[in-house]
């Protein structure tokens, strides 16, 4: 039976910051060149690599179509004032009902298997929402010279990445969540109040599992959540203006390994 090939829709949108700082005209970090190719470009060439991505949407500020960071994208829809609006912006007119792929576009050493990896992970899954994430020991193992913001669980020590599946019908919920979430991350009585204090006393001594986290969002988001662990490339991203020399580094290193391969390199 042939697989379903799901949308993928890349996040390109925000403003200026000081990773776009580095490269003169360009509108945010997305259109920032790692190696001669912008971030968008890698990020869009991979989801072009998976078998399990058909039509792409590149999500943007304004600029013409015929931009080569965006050329390949089927679609190019307008970026918003936050994330969310740009989410929404880039499922208009989907099916509520199917997965679709949300990417960032910082992640300069994507790979379509680790794409492939994740979509088969989210379809297995068969939540209304499947977050990427990356295990400690995986990430330092293949990139041990890349900082990530680690969160430790009962089942290991883990960092989230850079893709989500979802269904749009469960946007909305999602922001207010998202919402209430964004008010009361300064206040730990309020974020007891929306975690529940024995969640926050678990995860404080290490002791909350990955099944009761994907408990507690489903019942917040009142739909199903699941994290899904992925290849390491998934969580490397260019969040400062010092990854950009790191990402530079890691594209050579990992093309060289294709040439010694016998693979094509772009």
């Amino acid at each position: 039976m042939a697989l379903t090939a799901l949308t993928a829709v890349v996040l390109a949108g925000g403003p200026p910051d000081r990773v776009s700082a580095l490269a003169p005209g360009a509108p945010n970090k997305a259109f920032v060149p790692i190696a001669g190719i912008t971030l968008l470009e890698r990020t869009i060439a991979a989801l072009r690599e998976s078998t399990r991505i058909g039509a792409i949407v590149a999500v943007a500020p304004n600029a013409p179509a015929t931009h080569a960071a965006i050329a390949r994208a089927d679609r190019v829809r307008p970026d918003g004032a936050t994330m969310t609006e740009s989410v929404r912006s880039g499922l208009r007119g989907l099916p509520p009902d199917e997965l679709v792929l949300v990417c960032a576009s910082d992640l300069p050493i994507l790979s379509c298997e680790a794409i492939d990896a994740f979509v088969a992970s989210a379809e297995t899954g068969g939540a209304d929402l499947t977050y990427a994430c990356v295990e400690r020991g995986a990430h330092l193992a293949r990139y041990p010279d890349v900082p990530h913001t680690w969160a430790r669980l009962r089942d290991g020590t883990f960092c989230g990445g850079g893709c989500v599946a979802l269904r749009p019908r469960v946007l909305s919920d999602l922001e207010r969540l998202l919402d209430r979430l964004g008010r009361a991350r300064k206040d730990p009585l309020r974020l007891a109040a929306i975690f529940g204090p024995a969640v926050l006393a678990s995860y404080a001594f290490g002791r909350l599992t990955v099944a009761a986290a994907e408990r507690r969002g489903s019942e917040l988001l009142g739909a199903p959540v699941r994290a899904a662990v992925s290849l390491p490339e998934i969580g490397v991203n260019v969040d400062r203006a010092s990854d950009v020399a790191l990402a530079e580094r890691l594209v050579r290193e990992r093309d060289a390994g294709e040439r010694l391969s016998g693979y094509p390199v772009p």
